[in-house]
């Protein structure tokens, strides 16, 4: 038997499992996968492209790297991301991710 209840559209829902829903879509919560996500990103891409890069998550299995700048971001994009992309895919397939996206992300300071 299911441990949990199904609810009709129609019926109240309890607050906690509306709020859970809630944060798991705005993705509250996630700084241990986050972490985990950096931690697997600096093993594939190497200590010198990690610490060029940030990991931002990622959206609808695609992996978002930023980069502070346009040329770090070609030399990614034509040069390394087959390779880390298949390292990933063969490393970590239960990660589900499909393609990696590099975009221009200025740090917070």
């Amino acid at each position: 038997m299911d441990s949990h209840p199904t609810h009709r559209r129609d019926e109240p829902q309890p607050l906690g499992d509306v709020l859970s829903h809630l944060f798991t879509l705005r993705g509250y919560g996630r700084t241990g996968t986050q972490r985990q996500l950096g931690d697997i990103w600096r093993t594939l891409a190497g200590e010198q492209i990690a610490d060029r890069t940030r990991v931002l998550g990622i959206k609808a299995g695609v992996l978002q790297i930023g980069v502070a700048g346009s040329a770090q971001l070609q030399e990614l994009d034509h040069f390394h991301k087959h390779s880390l992309l298949e390292s990933l895919h063969s490393q970590h397939p239960d990660l589900g991710i499909t393609n990696i996206r590099f975009r221009l992300h200025t740090p917070a300071k």
